[in-house]
């Protein structure tokens, strides 16, 4: 496993409860930050090609966190990793904190949207993988983290019902799948991204190297999801 050196301490990923402790207060939505833990390290840690030191590089990777009124976990990483510092974490979510109970894009260094209407992160990372294609640029990937009940949303299925025709193979879509969704889909999840002619694959959400044999899994010409299970919780 890799690791980032932040000034003179290195962060891996036992790291993380420590770091997701140091954020207290009411609306923490713990069980929807905890569930997402495995795949943003697993994400930030060996696939997405971005760093502190290229937040602005036209030619890097974008994360989009669609699942975001649950942020403790995306900025226990991104303090990990060096884009914002530690001593951030202890003020989330008060008054003069740029933490908010969402993140925000202006506040927050390495964050690409603004959180808070579920359903809209993977209508816009589907308009991002075509702005990119639209100006050249060929190589950057487009990741979105969406959760299961989120996919209630119909923002979702039309972004879905676009981008597989569209061959949009830039475009990654994470589902953390901790069955709170309220409706059921006939196949599962991946059959929805299925019929929809996309590339998909289910995976233990806290196994690392299924994560990341997944996630690199190759898909020429479609978009790509992939459904990460973890253990049930309420939000």
């Amino acid at each position: 496993m890799t690791i980032t050196e932040q000034h003179a301490h290195a962060y891996g990923f036992t790291d993380l409860p420590a770091l997701m402790g140091l954020m207290t207060g009411d609306e923490k939505h713990g069980p929807a930050a905890t569930s997402t833990l495995d795949v943003l390290w697993v994400l930030y840690d060996r696939v997405l090609r971005v760093g502190p030191e290229r937040m602005d590089d036209p030619g890097r990777d974008r994360f989009l966190l669609s699942k975001g009124h649950g942020p403790m976990a995306y900025y226990a990483v991104l303090a990990a990793k060096g884009f914002l510092p530690v001593d951030w974490l202890p003020g989330f979510g008060s008054y003069d904190s740029p933490l908010g109970h969402h993140p925000d894009r202006v506040l927050v260094p390495g964050v690409e949207i603004g959180s808070g209407s579920l359903g809209h992160g993977l209508p816009i990372a589907a308009g991002t993988a075509l702005g990119l294609r639209a100006q050249g640029l060929h190589e950057p990937r487009v990741w979105t983290l969406v959760g299961d009940a989120e996919l209630d949303e119909g923002s979702n299925h039309e972004a879905i019902a676009f981008a597989g025709p569209a061959g949009l193979d830039r475009l990654h879509t994470v589902v953390v799948d901790n069955s709170s969704a309220s409706y059921a889909r006939p196949g599962g999840i991946t059959a929805r991204f299925e019929a929809a002619g996309w590339s998909a694959l289910t995976v233990d959400g806290r196994d690392h190297e299924a994560l990341y044999a997944a996630f690199t899994a190759p898909h020429p010409g479609r978009p790509h999801a992939v459904v990460a299970r973890v253990e049930p919780k309420d939000a």
